[in-house]
């Protein structure tokens, strides 16, 4: 049987890739997206040696696609599995071997992203609470090469859609300035750069995130300019690792993530390899750091200056101040308080990926005393030590 090694290459490296929780079955808000869906098809029919099949749904998926490069070696391969077997993926003579090596670790990823979807009953860990006007949540996996979408369903983080990505060329877990690597770590949306202000190199447009944040400028990262953006008007998509730390999309996916960002608002975590969580155990989680929040706020409104620093490290630094520094200021501003209030809301958590167990909590705060009211949006990092939650960073969002 004549069969093109395309689909046996593919289906073999698929097969080794780990997989995600609950995969198997698409949850019913599954929304297909870009060239995947096709792509499954066409290996699909190439397995069943129904290459002629194979070849009238490539040449239908690079009339949609007309800069898919990755359709064009599979269209090739096809052409040349008619006249005789096929021994490798790209089998085309004089090919430049770096290129053919950059399509098929696409190939592999886009395939992976397509079959192992989110189970329903999972979630990623990242996600412990978004605040009720975040409509929506990305997460981003750069071993796999994809972007995960989450929208807000009072809540709890339901799964949307997924997309291929590009990520830094040296990987994840970025450093410092030039090291083209992807930061690892817990962003927002800062602001949206439309297409006429930045030329044709970042496609449709371009999303800035808030790196370096807080807790990367704490571990000495540095660099700036790292962005969602698209590909230029020649390019459908790159390959996984070719950006200078970037996260990059094909600009249909772009536009379909865009309509879902809200500048100021839309996390973007970034992984090196996503962890996933059951449902009931994201809700232990996400109540059992709940608690200690309140508990955090109970013990400023007791005016027990102790009990209040409890919950902070005492490697608790912010706006220029040690942990004994914070320390004495607070109990010379409790001494003038008869009593104090305080109201949060609109929190959100979320977990910062890697081996350092962070959440970064966001939230409205009232403060009422007899001498002082105010209101403001407040940041926190939040650590765990020897068991205990403990914050080490907080300031003005």
């Amino acid at each position: 049987m004549r069969r093109a090694a395309l689909a046996i290459v593919l289906m073999a490296a698929c097969a080794g890739g780990s997989a995600i929780p609950g995969a198997g079955g698409r949850p019913a808000t599954y929304s297909d997206s870009g060239p995947e869906p096709q792509f499954a098809r066409i290996l699909g029919e190439i397995e069943q040696n129904r290459l002629d099949n194979a070849l009238l749904q490539t040449e239908a998926l690079l009339r949609q696609y007309p800069n898919f490069r990755l359709g064009h070696l599979i269209k090739g391969d096809l052409l040349l599995a008619r006249t005789k077997p096929i021994a490798t993926f790209g089998n085309a003579a004089n090919a430049p071997q770096e290129k053919l090596a950059d399509l098929r670790a696409e190939a592999i990823a886009r395939l992976q992203g397509y079959r192992e979807k989110p189970g329903a009953n999972y979630v990623p860990r990242y996600l412990l609470q978004m605040q009720p006007d975040q409509q929506h949540a990305i997460v981003v996996d750069t071993q796999k090469s994809r972007l995960y979408l989450y929208r807000n369903d009072n809540g709890r983080p339901r799964f949307v859609a997924d997309y291929y990505i590009t990520h830094g060329k040296l990987g994840a877990e970025k450093m410092r300035e030039g090291d083209k690597k992807t930061p690892v770590g817990v962003y927002h949306v800062t602001s949206s750069l439309p297409t006429k202000k930045l030329g044709d190199f970042y496609g449709s447009g371009a999303f800035p995130i808030n790196y370096p944040n807080e807790w990367d400028k704490r571990q000495g990262r540095n660099g700036h300019g790292i962005w969602l953006h698209g590909t230029p008007s020649d390019t459908f998509s790159r390959p996984p690792k070719a950006s200078d730390g970037c996260v990059v999309l094909a600009n249909t996916d772009l536009d379909a993530v865009a309509k879902n960002l809200q500048v100021g608002l839309t996390p973007v975590i970034i992984s090196n390899s996503i962890e996933w969580l059951s449902l009931d155990d994201w809700q232990s989680e996400r109540s059992a750091l709940n608690k200690q929040i309140d508990e955090w706020r109970t013990d400023w409104e007791s005016r027990d200056v102790n009990r209040f620093l409890r919950h902070y490290s005492k490697k608790f630094q912010a706006n220029g101040q040690t942990f004994e520094q914070f320390a004495q200021q607070k109990q010379q501003v409790n001494a003038s308080k008869e009593w104090i209030k305080i109201k949060l809301g609109n929190t959100s958590m979320f977990r910062n990926p890697g081996k350092d167990e962070v959440v970064v909590v966001t939230f409205d705060q009232g403060y009422s005393s007899n001498n002082l009211n105010n209101q403001m949006k407040k940041r926190q990092y939040w650590i765990r030590e020897d068991g205990s939650w403990k914050i080490i960073y907080e300031g003005a969002a």
